[in-house]
This record gives structure tokens, sequence and C-alpha cells, in this order.
């Protein structure tokens, strides 16, 4: 990369705010960047180091409002984070990237790849397999028979996709992952055993879905596993059979949703959530970290937290009624020993 601030400003229509002939070589942090190097500023939390920062340029809010002079050149935008994140997708689209089909892959001959495929060592597509163009399968992956992917998708090393799974366009699968393994569905028996259930249904995600290290969606029992488009999922994270994520919602690690659950578009769900089976959360709904939801949740864009999960405001006032516990523990016992001498006397 090595591109001028002005150069900067103009793709992303922002305005220069200093010397735009300054010439970029990379990024970093705003508190650790470097001269020659852009950085962003967004979170309130970090404005302190736009006066300290050693970056040649800063992307800054158009509203954002200097308390004293800068030594970087600020290119202002509409919103910095968003700004940020072009330049860096723009950056990552002029990366080179393997091309074709190596030697040591292994591919049925009923395979059907498009254009521009790349296809790594020691991976393995199996009967009727479909792969559009511009699709990169890097080593070591598995795809089972009559999987269909869409072109441009990105499935890095290691991953496992289960037969018949349809994965849409342009998503990503990281490292680890896998699509399409059964269903945990086991029926209890009169001899307290388990008889398995066969999982003969499917798993598809729509175009634009990413799925994150480590994380596994599993087949429908009957039906399919469906994530919807612009999904995105965080490391570890475990998708039960037969569940439905609405369009764009968002997911972080170590979330698990039970079988047949709803979740509806736009949802924002923390780390360490837990979903029961077979409810329905409305769309917008956000969900604070280590909460469980155990109901369905009727209410478009209610923000919840705690176990069982609530109204946010009400779980933050039950926290501190809690941290006051032991004081009004102490105070019945107070009225309880008085209670006691009065009746003494």
């Amino acid at each position: 990369m090595e591109y001028t601030v002005q150069m900067i400003a103009e793709y992303l229509n922002g305005e220069v705010e200093g010397d735009g002939s300054r010439v970029l070589t990379g990024f970093g942090k705003i508190e650790e960047a470097r001269p020659g190097e852009l950085t962003f500023l967004s979170n309130p939390a970090y404005t302190k180091y736009v006066y300290t920062t050693e970056a040649s340029a800063v992307l800054i809010n158009r509203d954002f409002k200097l308390e004293k002079p800068v030594r970087p050149t600020l290119i202002r935008v509409d919103n910095a984070y968003e700004a940020l994140a072009r330049l860096l997708t723009l950056v990552e689209q002029n990366k080179q990237k393997p091309a074709g089909i190596h030697a040591l892959a292994f591919l049925e001959e009923s395979v059907q790849t498009g254009s521009d495929v790349y296809i790594g060592p020691f991976a393995y597509a199996g009967q009727n397999v479909k792969i559009g163009n511009n699709v990169h399968i890097y080593p070591h992956v598995y795809i089972g028979d009559n999987v269909k992917i869409g072109e441009g998708t990105v499935i890095y090393a290691g991953v496992r996709i289960y037969q018949g799974t349809i994965i849409g366009k342009n998503c990503i699968l990281h490292a680890g992952c896998v699509i399409g393994a059964d269903g945990f569905g086991f029926a209890p028996t009169a001899d307290n055993k388990y008889e398995k259930i066969p999982q003969i249904g499917i798993v598809e995600l729509e175009d634009n879905v990413e799925v994150g290290a480590n994380t596994t969606i599993d087949r429908a029992t009957m039906g399919r596993t469906l994530i919807k488009e612009g999904v995105k999922l965080d490391n570890l994270i475990q998708i039960a059979h037969n569940v439905l994520l609405g369009d764009n919602t968002v997911i972080a690690a170590l979330t698990g949703i039970a079988g047949s659950a709803k979740v509806g578009k736009g949802c924002m769900i923390g780390g360490q959530v837990g979903i029961s089976g077979h409810i329905t959360i409305a769309d917008g709904v956000k969900i604070a970290a280590k909460s469980g939801v155990h109901t369905r949740v009727k209410e478009e864009n209610k923000v919840l937290e705690g176990v069982p999960a609530v109204p946010i405001r009400e779980f933050q006032r039950s926290v501190f009624y809690i941290k006051q516990l032991p004081e009004i523990y102490q105070k019945i016992r107070d009225l309880e020993k008085k209670v006691e001498d009065l009746s003494r006397e």
C-alpha cells in the first residue's frame, strides 16, 4: 500500500484537514501508529490519542471537534469505522491470491468447477459437488457429496462440509468450522437408552455469510437449518438442527442456540449466550453476554440481559439490589434481635 492522504480522502469522499500530500504506507492502531501509517478514531475512549499519535493521518468523523492542534493530517468522513472497513477491504482485494487446482487435491469425476477456482493440496470434493466461479478452497478441506458452493466464497484450511450443504455467494468459512454435522437428536427408549434419530435434512447458508473458526452448524432433522443473508458468526459457536438465523444477525463467540429456535433479522447476540430450543426471537433484539433466553421474545428491538434474560434496565436494578443484600441481611438480623429483646421484656 502506498497512497497519498488526498487519494484516500477522494476514495472515501472525505475532507482533508492538513497536508494532503503525505504518503501512507500502512495502518496502525491510534495509540501505536508510526509515521507513514493511517489510523482512525471512532471510539470516544481513544480521543486522547489523537493528540499524541505519531500516525501521519487519522480518519475521524466529520462532527469531531478538536480541543487543541494535532500533528497528523485529518480525513473527515461520515463514519470513520465504516471508512476504515472500506479501505481494509480494498487492501485485501489487492493482495495476490492463489490460483489453480493443486495436483494433490482430490476431486471426484462428477465435480463441476467454475472459472478462476483455487483448490489447495489435500482438499477433497465428493460426488456431484458444484463449485462456482472464483471460489478459494484451502488445503485439507473436506466437501461431501452434492454440496453446492456459490461464487466468490472462501473456505479456509481444515473446514468440513457435510453432504448436501448449500453455501451461497461470497461466504467466508474459517478454519476448522463444521457445516452439516448431525443434529443432536436421540429418542429415549423404555430401557433408559437413547435411539439415534437419523438427521436427513441439510444446512443452507445464503449469500455473504461468515462463519468463524471452529463454529459448528448442524444439519436439520428434516428440512434445513437456515442461515440467512449477511449473518456473521464468531468463533466457537454452536448452531443446532433446524435453527433459523435472520438476515444480518451477528453472534459473538461461545454462544449456543438449541434446536428449532428462530432468531429474527438484525439481532445482536453477545458471547456465551444460551438460547433454548423451539422459541422465537423478534427482529432487532440485542442480548448481552452470558445471558440465557428461555422463552419467546415477541417485542422487536428489545435489549435483554441476565439468566433468565429480562429487559436490561430491570437486570441492572436487580444487580444493584443484590449488592445491598449483606447490608439488608444485617438490618434484618438487628431487627430480629430487637424483637427478641422486646419479647423477653
